[in-house]
């Protein structure tokens, strides 16, 4: 009995440490003054209150409420099932080793894919496919005549025929024209060319646009649909497809690791963010073009627009780097977080954290013009970076 003690003693950790719920409070603070992802959000109280009145079934074997969380994501996209996964990267994974039956086989996506950057290599690692990476034509997205430029169709032994096609909506913020993917979807159909999409945030493309996500989505074969980037769930995507797709794709989340246990406060998570985070979407769209106009009235480039819900910009047209922004913001009263020309804004982001962060970059302006620098926006004039937003609206 001692013995046991000892042992069970020695096992003993306390994780809630004093002054937790304030330390929690400052977090939140620091979430609303962070533009460097939309994943950084943290969980209301209200959704952790909604969150432990969930069922307490075991996922691998039936969790209730995780499978009507799955069966609602299938209505809402127009397929016949779903699968609840922990994460992104493992929906696209997944999604992807399922698809692909017998080698060699290729993947066409987007150069900037996060399935080809951002995933440590998944595609080599789990499913043994070779990656065609592409460069839109016209600096966007991809149109159907980059596919067929690169995709291989022939029998040619010497070429790696293409099995799936992914891409990616929204990508870097950006709405993939629903026209294109339907060309693109009717001819990688047409040819027994499977149709992935990586909707991480297909929320936003659904709320900037007005359509509904089973019309978004009906060009693909699957979908995943994240619920911790821009809706603001803890944990948590879907991958989304046909029956016989999701049986086959539940025996590989066993094999990665994915079969989860408790489940159902996860579900509810996500599903107080449908209800609650996603109607909040379309504020977003208004702060991050709020976050533009305010750069491209201090003659600062924007080289990426805030279609949706991210701003990229070059702070070297008013003679300044993005490390001299970074420690600025860094040291305000009230310390803002950036990382590089990407600039995220989400459901927690405050709009004071918006005009703070322009008043870092027009106090940098106003000291490198007073130093002698001239905006290379003003050299060129700038008014048609303002004309061009005017466009766009």
């Amino acid at each position: 009995e001692n013995s046991v003690k000892h042992v069970t003693k020695l096992a003993k950790l306390d994780l809630i440490i004093a002054n937790q719920v304030n330390d929690n409070e400052r977090y939140r603070v620091d979430v609303s003054r962070s533009f460097v992802s939309d994943t950084v959000t943290v969980p209301s109280k209200e959704m952790y209150e909604y969150a432990i009145q969930a069922s307490l079934g075991d996922d691998v074997y039936h969790e209730p409420n995780t499978a009507a969380l799955e069966a609602h994501m299938a209505r809402l996209f127009g397929k016949e099932a779903a699968l609840f996964v922990p994460s992104g990267t493992m929906a696209n994974q997944l999604a992807i080793r399922t698809h692909l039956k017998q080698p060699p086989y290729s993947i066409l996506c987007d150069h900037r894919a996060h399935i080809y950057v951002c995933e440590a290599g998944g595609l080599a690692h789990h499913s043994g496919a070779q990656v065609i990476p592409v460069i839109p034509s016209n600096g966007r997205h991809l149109t159907l005549e980059d596919v067929q430029r690169f995709i291989v169709l022939d029998e040619d032994i010497h070429f790696c025929p293409t099995e799936v096609i992914e891409l990616e909506n929204t990508l870097n913020g950006s709405i993939f024209p629903q026209n294109e993917l339907i060309r693109i979807s009717e001819y990688a159909r047409g040819r027994g060319i499977t149709m992935h999409l990586d909707g991480a945030r297909i929320w936003h493309a659904a709320v900037e646009t007005g359509t509904p996500l089973d019309v978004l989505c009906e060009p693909f074969d699957s979908i995943s649909a994240c619920f911790s980037k821009g809706l603001g769930a803890p944990v948590g995507s879907c991958l989304i497809g046909s029956k016989g797709f999701i049986a086959r794709a539940r025996r590989f989340r066993k094999a990665f690791g994915g079969g989860m246990r408790q489940t159902g406060f996860l579900a509810a998570a996500a599903a107080y963010a449908l209800n609650n985070n996603f109607p909040k979407l379309a504020a977003v769209h208004g702060l991050a073009r709020k976050l533009e106009r305010g750069l491209l009235d201090i003659d600062v480039e924007i080289v990426g627009s805030a279609e949706t819900c991210m701003v990229f910009y070059d702070p070297s047209s008013i003679g300044a780097s993005y490390a001299e922004v970074a420690e600025r913001a860094g040291k305000l009263l009230r310390p803002l977080s950036l990382a590089g020309s990407r600039l995220v804004v989400h459901i927690q982001t405050t709009e004071q954290a918006i005009d703070d962060f322009l008043g870092v970059i027009r106090k940098l302006a106003e000291e490198k013009n007073a130093a002698g620098f001239v905006s290379s926006l003003a050299q060129r004039g700038n008014n048609s970076y303002k004309d061009m937003y005017a466009h766009m609206k």
